[in-house]
């Protein structure tokens, strides 16, 4: 599963590059200050890098595949740092956001409380951060039809809100949208902020 994204490359920037992705980044957007820093962890394609970029806010991604990165960082104009979240130190960093859009699905119930609470150290004080995961109950392959080695893990709202609790984060704004991929997917998006 982890190669994914690396083998596939071109033909995942190819089907993600030209979505509409307003909605969702949006909510993050209205509460920015203007010209903040902003980190997409897991930032694929890079159209939310560009997006951000378009609104005046000082963009830069993170990203696990480095033929991924590359793109990216070519279709964006950001900088780009390549890296697994899972083991790259954020400690060094501060950022005014982090974005995860869809990039923390891999993760097992087990580790995804101990790597977003790693993340957050590269928050400001205060600082804010945009998630989204997938709605549901266990895990699901990525398609029906054409298993292509993913696993994505699903949530409810109150499972992730009481791990955003225990992490000292802070619901702001929550959504609940229909995959403009995949119509069968729901996505929980929330705008939390760091209160510790």
């Amino acid at each position: 599963m982890n190669d994914f994204y690396e083998k596939n490359h071109r033909q995942y920037f190819d089907s993600t590059f030209a979505i509409d992705s307003s909605s969702f980044l949006e909510p993050l957007a209205r509460v920015l200050k203007p010209a903040a820093t902003i980190l997409d962890i897991g930032c694929g394609s890079g159209r939310d890098l560009l997006w951000f970029k378009n609104k005046g806010f000082n963009s830069t991604g993170f990203e696990k595949a480095k033929s991924l990165a590359g793109l990216a960082r070519d279709h964006s104009g950001c900088p780009v740092i390549q890296g697994d979240i899972c083991s790259y130190d954020f400690s060094g960093h501060k950022f005014s956001a982090l974005v995860f859009v869809g990039s923390l699905v891999h993760l097992s119930r087990q580790d995804f409380p101990s790597v977003l609470e790693s993340t957050c150290q590269a928050l400001l004080s205060g600082g804010l951060i945009l998630i989204t995961m997938k709605e549901g109950k266990g895990v699901s392959p990525a398609h029906d039809q054409d298993q292509d080695g993913r696993i994505f893990t699903l949530w409810s709202k109150n499972e992730l809100e009481q791990i955003f609790k225990k992490l000292g984060l802070k619901t702001l704004d929550f959504s609940r949208q229909v995959s403009k991929l995949r119509r069968g997917d729901t996505w929980l998006g929330f705008v939390l902020r760091f209160e510790k």
